[in-house]
């Protein structure tokens, strides 16, 4: 889009920029007019769109083209809207065209194209982070085109309905745009135009490294796993050092249903602003294992612009906090929000910011420091206070929002030569999504808008779970003898839903309930 009198001296254009996690289109108006050479960028800039400048000026002069800190010209580049804070080298690309435009170097029209990039000296184009969502707010908004650095363009094509082209330098883009044909510059360049076909991607999900059928005995934990697999409840495994916890956790990923293909683009779109991509795609349910010496904001996000921690970069995957009561403990008490709520909230001074944080929790941990607290044949070395400390270290909120908590306790040495016992991760696997599947059915059918038993609401529990009048007033006799709290009283009732729902049970009977109830630890003020 270009405006202007003989020598064109305006012109605009498009680009955008990520904020927290959304995306923002951003109008890049160029202005130049006579006077002492300047050149100046408006719009609240940071210091990375301030140093454009002389990115773009070294890539058009390296494009053939006039540097614009060689002219006596005011030059002044508008990025709209202005009370939004512009950061990141996404903007060079835009700024480098709209300039040539302005200055009438060449011409197209801008209308419905994106241009996203940073550029080198030379003119070629750095790949960028956080493109997924750029593209997704572009195509919402009726842009047609977008271009960008090669190496980004494949994970642009997963939207489709919209033009992606993968470009190596400026003047590539310059040759395939301008429809003033400057023979010179064609004649000096070799250099084709990429774009980005728009194929189905084809993924290949090759096996985990680590599944259940890795692990002998423990069949116990196994069960409950396959419980939080099916149902998304948050687990918690103790016991002592060398039985499994760590391993278990990692087989655990191997027995969770595939994303689809709406929580592929959300998942990919977090990494992906986060700079933590390192394939064009993710396909697996994610995993995340912070170490236990991790900061506050390492997990739960943060900064002067807030950015997403493990736990969001954990969403609609598994967290993995191996030494749970070793984390620092207001680390331990920021569950709270996301194990209930499915979100967690940043506040800075500037701004708030609300993450999704839909995980399912794996916590592993020892029964004392020294780890032999309770194990036969092994002589605990801690004194009854540093284990009482110890234990203490897991709140009563925290452990009430815990669904199922799993002892893994040591394995025979004759269970651990036995032979290999084939496909019990597939046959686990398959019964984990078919009770994900009956319960996607039984809520669509209510209309309550979640898709596993772990994600409703206490309004919502009693629509969807039904117990017979005796079956309830026993329940609610256990109950009281065991001084459940409201929580604890409505996860017991997920948990035996669940499974029901893994035996394709209509109703849930007392084997359930009971199965349900053995899982919550046994002294609400230690596990």
């Amino acid at each position: 889009m270009i405006f202007g009198s003989k020598n064109m001296s305006f012109a605009k254009v498009y680009s955008g920029q990520n904020v927290l996690l959304k995306a923002k289109i951003i109008s890049i108006e160029v202005d130049l007019s006579k006077g002492l050479n300047s050149f100046s960028i408006v719009g609240l800039p940071d210091k990375a769109v301030e140093e454009s400048k002389d990115r773009v000026a070294a890539a058009i002069k390296n494009s053939g083209f006039t540097s614009p800190k060689t002219k006596n010209q005011k030059v002044i580049v508008s990025l709209a809207p202005a009370d939004l804070k512009k950061e990141g080298p996404t903007f060079d690309l835009g700024i480098a065209l709209g300039y040539l435009l302005a200055a009438d170097e060449i011409k197209f029209n801008s209308k419905n194209k994106i241009f996203l990039g940073e550029l080198s000296l030379d003119g070629k184009l750095c790949p960028l982070k956080g493109i997924l969502p750029l593209v997704q707010e572009a195509k919402k908004q009726g842009f047609e085109e977008i271009y960008l650095p090669k190496e980004n363009a494949l994970e642009a094509a997963l939207i489709d309905k919209i033009k992606i082209y993968g470009v190596n330098t400026l003047k590539e883009i310059i040759i395939h745009l301008n429809e003033k044909k400057d023979q010179q510059l064609e004649k000096n360049s070799q250099i084709k135009i990429l774009i980005q076909p728009k194929t189905p991607i084809k993924v290949v999900i090759d096996s985990l490294e680590t599944n259940l059928d890795d692990i002998k005995g423990q069949e116990t934990a196994k069960r409950g796993l396959e419980i939080a697999a099916a149902g998304g409840h948050n687990v918690a495994m103790y016991g002592p050092p060398g039985t499994g916890k760590t391993m278990l956790a990692k087989a655990f990923a191997s027995i969770l249903p595939p994303l689809n293909f709406e929580d592929v683009l959300e998942i990919t779109s977090i990494h992906s602003i986060a700079g933590v991509l390192k394939e064009p795609l993710i396909v697996r349910p994610p995993f995340r294992s912070p170490h236990h010496t991790s900061s506050h904001v390492s997990l739960v996000g943060g900064g002067s612009t807030p950015r997403p921690g493990e736990i969001t970069l954990a969403h609609k995957g598994v967290l993995f906090m191996d030494e749970f009561p070793e984390f620092d403990k207001r680390v331990m008490e920021s569950l709270r929000q996301p194990l209930e709520e499915k979100i967690i909230s940043v506040s800075r001074a500037k701004t708030t910011a609300v993450f999704p944080a839909d995980f399912i929790l794996i916590a592993a941990m020892n029964p004392c420091p020294c780890g032999n607290f309770g194990t036969k044949g092994k002589e605990c070395i801690c004194a009854p206070i540093q284990i009482h400390r110890y234990q203490r270290k897991v709140s009563g909120p925290i452990i009430d929002r815990i669904d199922l908590w799993l002892e893994v306790s040591r394995v025979d040495y004759e269970k651990l030569s036995e032979s290999k016992k084939n496909n019990q991760n597939d046959e686990i696997k398959k019964r984990v999504e078919n009770a994900r599947l009956i319960q996607q059915r039984r809520f669509d059918s209510l209309g309550l808008g979640v898709k596993i038993n772990n994600q409703l609401s206490p309004r919502n529990i009693m629509k969807s779970i039904n117990l017979a009048e005796d079956l309830l007033q026993k329940y609610n006799q256990i109950a009281k003898k065991l001084d459940l709290s409201a929580r604890s009283y409505h996860r017991v009732l997920k948990v035996a839903r669940t499974i029901a729902d893994l035996e394709k049970s209509e109703e849930i009977k007392e084997t359930h309930l009971l199965e349900a109830l053995q899982y919550r630890p046994k002294n609400q003020t230690a596990y």
